[in-house]
């Protein structure tokens, strides 16, 4: 098999309360119920930090209309808060680990860039710049390229 050109690392939420556990296994029935083979993201986050790896790099996800054949797809446990409205959820653990797992992902793959869902949403007025009333999803609830271009 070919390896597969990565450009980008695309962060995601799993858009569920924060009073709530979404367990891996909740995460891969939901998305098989979808139609997908399995979950549909590569990484996914809990709220304790524990990464849990669902496809390997070398599998193209199913996370991103469009761009999922050269990116990988991250994904948060949370995105909404107690009255179920899209929030920046992340526990200080999933902080942590996040930034420790982009850094991995970074030096395997020094081109790729870094964003959410949401900026990869069509520029309905082309003009270049992915406006909030442009987004498709609020996902990740947070500016993942600006609080992640340090990396």
């Amino acid at each position: 098999m070919m390896a597969r050109s990565i450009n980008l690392i695309v962060i995601h939420c799993s858009a569920t309360s924060i009073n709530s556990d979404y367990t891996p296994d909740h995460l891969e029935r939901d998305h098989r119920a979808r139609g997908f083979n399995s979950a549909a993201y590569h990484f996914y986050i809990r709220k304790d930090g524990t990464v849990v790896t669902f496809r390997p790099i070398s599998q193209v996800g199913a996370h991103v209309q469009g761009h999922n054949a050269n990116s990988i797809g991250v994904c948060y446990e949370g995105g909404l808060n107690a009255a179920g409205k899209a929030s920046d959820t992340r526990t200080v653990l999933q902080r942590s680990a996040i930034i420790a797992l982009l850094k991995k992902l970074k030096m395997a793959y020094p081109s790729a860039r870094i964003c959410g869902h949401r900026d990869l949403s069509p520029d309905l007025d082309h003009d270049g710049i992915i406006e909030t009333n442009e987004w498709t999803k609020v996902c990740p609830c947070f500016n993942a390229v600006a609080e992640y271009s340090m990396l």
